[in-house]
Parts: C-alpha cells; sequence; structure tokens
C-alpha cells in the first residue's frame, strides 16, 4: 500500500469518526446458550440466572433512532448467548421490520431447523453469521458438544439454499485448526459457501487463560498466507475479520483498510440495558443504560473515548510506529485497566 493510500484512509476514518453515523446495533437478547463454547467471550450459561430482555423494553429505546435515521439505514445484529432459544425471536424480528429496522442474528446453527429457517425468512431476517470452527472433531471439541458440527452444517445447507439471504460463516483459528482451514475450505465450497470470514480468537472471557487457543507470529503469517492464496484462487469469498491492523497483508487479506468502527458507526444494547458498542468490549467502556438514558443521545454525544483513542498511546502502543494506521487496535481487546492492549497481532507478526 502507497503512502497516498495510507493518508487517504487515514483522512477516511477521521471523517467518519466526527460524523459517526450509526449503521449497526447489537442486541444482546439473552445470556442463554445451548453450547458452552471453550473460546467464549461473553460466558454464557445455559443456566444463566438473567433474564431475557424484554423485547418491548428494546423497542422503546430505539424509538428516537427513527427520527434521525432513515428507514431501514440501521442493521440489528440479535446476539446473545443463542438468540435462537427465544421463542419470541421471530416475533422481534417482524417488529423491527414494520418499525423500519433491517435485520439479522448470529448464530452457532445447534436450533436452527427447517421450520426455524422458514418463520425467520417469513419474518424479514435479511442476514445471518453462522459459526463454522474447523473439520467435525474439531468444531465439536471448541463448541464442547459432539453433534455441534453436524448441526451447523445442517443449517448452512438451509442458509446457503435462500438466494436473498445476506450471510456468513465464521470461523475462529486456533492452534487445533489452522492446519485443516485448507479442508475446510473445500468442505465450504461443497456445501455452496460463498462468504468466509476468518477470526483469530481474543485472550478474554474463557479464552483469557487459554494457550492453546492464541496464535504465535508464525501461525499468523501462515493464516494470512492461507486467505491471500485463497482470495487469488477466487472461488470462495475469504476474508480476515476486522479485528486488527495486519501490516503489510491490509488490502491483501480484506476489502477495506483496518478500522475499528466500535462507538463510530457500532452500538449496542446489553443484556442489562447498558449502551456500548460491540458486545465483547469490556464493561468499563458503558456508555449509559436505556432504562436511565436516550440511546440516541447518548450515542451522540457520549463515546468520546473510542472516538478519540489518544489514550490508547501507552504499553506496547506508546512507541509503535504503526499506531497511525492502526489507532490502538480494537477496543475489545483493552480492558478497564487501560495499561496495555491485551495482545498485538501485527507486533507478533513483525517478531518473528
Amino acid at each position: 500500500m502507497s503512502l497516498f493510500q495510507k493518508i487517504i484512509r487515514r483522512q477516511f476514518r477521521k471523517n467518519e469518526t466526527l460524523l459517526h453515523p450509526l449503521n449497526y446495533l447489537f442486541w444482546e437478547c439473552t445470556w442463554r446458550c445451548n453450547l458452552a463454547c471453550l473460546h467464549c467471550g461473553s460466558d454464557c450459561q445455559s443456566d444463566t440466572t438473567v433474564k431475557d430482555m424484554p423485547f418491548e423494553y428494546f423497542l422503546k429505546a430505539i424509538q428516537p433512532l427513527k427520527e434521525k435515521y432513515k428507514r431501514d439505514s440501521i442493521v440489528v445484529a440479535i446476539t446473545g448467548g443463542e438468540p435462537l432459544l427465544r421463542s419470541d425471536l421471530a416475533d422481534c424480528g417482524l417488529r423491527l421490520r414494520k418499525e423500519g429496522f433491517r435485520w439479522g442474528i448470529v448464530t452457532n446453527g445447534f436450533a436452527y431447523t427447517e421450520a426455524m429457517h422458514h418463520k425467520l425468512l417469513a419474518a424479514g431476517m435479511g442476514a445471518i453469521t453462522l459459526s463454522v470452527d474447523g473439520l467435525e472433531e474439531t468444531h465439536n471439541w471448541l463448541r464442547n458438544n459432539r453433534h455441534s458440527f453436524q448441526k451447523a452444517m445442517q443449517a448452512l445447507d438451509l442458509i446457503v439454499s435462500s438466494p436473498r439471504l445476506n450471510y456468513d460463516v465464521v470461523t475462529c483459528v486456533h492452534q487445533r485448526n489452522i492446519h485443516e482451514l485448507e479442508a475446510l475450505k473445500q468442505l465450504l465450497i461443497k456445501h455452496k459457501v460463498k462468504t468466509w470470514r476468518l477470526f483469530t480468537i481474543a485472550p478474554i472471557g474463557r479464552a483469557a487463560n487459554n494457550p492453546e487457543m492464541m496464535l504465535d507470529g508464525k501461525a499468523l503469517h501462515q493464516l494470512m498466507d492461507f486467505i491471500v492464496k485463497s482470495r487469488k484462487e477466487g472461488i470462495i469469498d475469504v476474508k480476515f475479520s476486522c479485528e486488527a491492523y495486519v501490516g503489510n497483508y491490509e488490502f491483501k487479506v480484506k476489502d477495506s483498510f483496518f478500522f475499528c468502527r466500535a462507538g463510530i458507526n457500532i452500538a449496542s444494547v446489553l443484556i442489562d440495558g447498558s449502551i456500548s458498542a460491540c458486545p465483547n468490549i469490556h464493561r468499563s467502556f458503558v456508555q449509559g443504560n436505556i432504562y436511565q438514558d436516550n440511546l440516541s443521545d447518548v450515542w451522540d454525544n457520549k463515546f468520546d473515548c473510542m472516538r478519540n483513542r489518544t489514550w490508547m498511546l501507552t504499553g506496547i502502543c506508546s512507541n509503535c510506529k504503526a499506531f497511525k494506521n492502526c489507532g490502538g487496535g480494537a477496543m475489545h481487546l483493552w480492558n478497564d485497566k487501560k495499561e496495555s492492549i491485551l495482545c498485538c497481532l501485527y507486533q507478533k507478526m513483525n517478531k518473528i
């Protein structure tokens, strides 16, 4: 990437931060989950005592957004936990469409039956993200359930059969599955998958103290080279996630320059009503609560810690030459102490 391209991208980030239009709103509708994944950043449970958020509370909270944003300009991403555990999910989605919000879900696919598929489509679901985290043995290990791979693949076949549905498959890459990415790619192609996003795992939640989830610099180069090769083949649209700046691999492994949009284009309403950005960001960065605050006002007038990130010039970021390009990395990699980023892929890759 040329210096001119980098300057243009930095200016775009500056302008977008200044305007901060809300495009994407996560709704953490439940903490219940039907799996117990080893890498879960939320540490959700099947028998959580935390109650689901009543939909009417969420609906009331988003009403002020209709005064500022055009119909269909905001996508509500329903997440959890596992959103399919809500018996009223389709009803919630249908009401969102009637109110002028597009919506989709993030799911592990375990409860995604044919009946559920058609019910959600009829309710106006326009997007879905499904996790497939390796071949059968590896996926089942990570998801902590011996039936999870079979269920995910059944869900996948239903999803790809619907041409109007905007979908992607996501894979969390770790030490156990990085060597089977090529085989997994061929499997996804066989199932007619068009879009595949690859993530690394952040050291948060259940993964915080599990080194097997983390990739070293050599493995990260292996991952990036795999993505570059796959994109050149052009059979399936493979890209690295939005989680990190990756130096010279930028544009080679994704469609746009790294830009953490948390608090800039992305907000969330969490299970307890807290207003934040991406749901896996540390709770210390919460900006308000829908039970006391106007969501639109909070979005317009707060989030300074995400729109002015000069405070991130600390720890390993303090003297990093890449800071002007990465801006301090992704928000979910910072905790309440704000002493240093939890992990930096760029620095890992440049140490080998």
